[in-house]
């Protein structure tokens, strides 16, 4: 798919039928979340890839979907047929940075913004637009506070890791309350004037 396709395609999808995934397609989809880049490539990110119904309806009622859904929304997260986990390690980006070649005057750089969160949100864009170059509606959502923990010992994610988010994957069905928000998103979205400046603010 070209590319400004796969950007006008783009939105979250808070809906899916239950048709399966092709196998195929989600390995191209984690596979396109791997070419991400990291800084000193120290590719502390990593993927579990949730197929089983069970397991997805573990990790809705983790993200509180029953909530959700008494307020009208579907439940589009255990109905998601794909969930990918995106973890990051921390522990990578100070193992990279403390080797020779990356040594500021013998000390490890200071971290102002701290470099893993920002590559694991990279990771999780190229997962979502890889989804959509293969036909396929994508979302993302997060858990909150230690819900984390509890999906971290659902999937035996070890210790180290952090979740960040999880993005779900599969055939978009129809979402009548995203219908009835669609102008209201629409108007919400700030002119470019407001986000964009060039050569300075």
């Amino acid at each position: 798919m070209d590319f400004a396709e796969v950007l006008r395609r783009r939105k979250m999808v808070r809906n899916y039928t239950d048709e399966p995934v092709d196998r195929a397609a989600i390995d191209r989809i984690v596979g396109a979340g791997r070419k991400a880049p990291s800084g000193g490539f120290s590719q502390g990110v990593r993927y579990v890839v949730v197929t089983e119904l069970d397991t997805r309806r573990r990790i809705a009622e983790l993200a509180d979907e029953p909530y959700y859904t008494e307020r009208g929304f579907e439940p589009w997260i255990s109905r998601a047929p794909v969930h990918i986990v995106v973890a990051m390690r921390e522990a990578d980006y100070h193992d990279r940075y403390t080797e020779p070649d990356k040594l500021q005057d013998g000390e490890e750089l200071e971290w102002r913004v701290p470099w893993w969160w920002v590559d694991a949100g990279k990771a999780m864009m190229l997962l979502l637009l890889a989804a959509i170059d293969e036909g396929l509606g994508a979302g993302l959502f997060g858990l909150v506070g230690d819900r984390n923990d509890g999906l971290r010992e659902l999937l035996g994610i070890p210790d180290d890791f952090e979740i960040v988010g999880v993005v779900t994957a599969g055939h978009p069905a129809p979402e009548p309350l995203a219908e009835r928000t669609k102008e209201a998103v629409r108007r919400r979205r700030r002119p470019i004037d407001e986000v964009v400046r060039w050569e300075r603010w």
